[in-house]
């Protein structure tokens, strides 16, 4: 139990890590291109991600209760699943039961609800990127483009790095159980 909470407390550090990375490096560059003023360019990609990172940390936390929550509310479902897992429901049954074959008890992440946790992200994006450029800028126009166009680029790589992280996940899950059923 101990051990599962490290790793899990682990896995959870080294993502916010390599979101903060990511973030940083994205948001000097974009800084740059829009002032062409290193030291401005540095200050907001130093300052901007710093308070993104704990903005995205608590976007993901609240994005895995929303789906540990509706994950949770299909109990039959999860009955089911856990029986289908365990192979005490049979193939038949199942068929039966949903009513057409190749019936998955997979927890796949739909396209839509990847979409809506992207543009979340982006809303919280912009208005933490425009009030920190206009904090280090004071200069609207400046914190308006970069509160734009940063986030913009910003969740890009945002998407490309949780489904990253997702399908990390998804393997350790899968040598999990391989390990649990061996």
């Amino acid at each position: 139990m101990v051990r599962m909470l490290i790793s899990t407390a682990r896995r959870l550090a080294l993502k916010i890590a390599s979101y903060g990375v990511m973030h940083l490096v994205v948001a000097i560059l974009v800084a740059f291109a829009i002032t062409r003023d290193w030291r401005l360019a540095l200050a907001v990609g130093v300052v901007e991600p710093f308070f993104q990172t704990i903005a995205y940390s608590i976007h993901d936390r609240v994005w895995h209760r929303i789906e540990r929550r509706r994950m949770l509310s299909g109990l039959e479902e999860a009955s089911e699943a856990f029986t289908a897992r365990l192979q005490i429901m049979a193939p038949e049954e199942q068929t039966r039961a949903h009513g057409h074959h190749g019936h998955s008890h997979a927890l796949p992440r739909s396209l839509s609800q990847i979409a809506l946790k992207s543009v979340t992200y982006g809303v919280m994006h912009f208005v933490v990127a425009v009030t920190v450029a206009f904090a280090l800028t004071r200069d609207w126009r400046v914190s308006l483009a970069i509160g734009i166009i940063e986030p913009l680029v910003q969740t890009v790589f945002f998407t490309l790095h949780d489904r990253i992280w997702s399908r990390i996940e998804a393997r350790k899950a899968a040598r999990a159980a391989e390990m649990a059923s061996a």
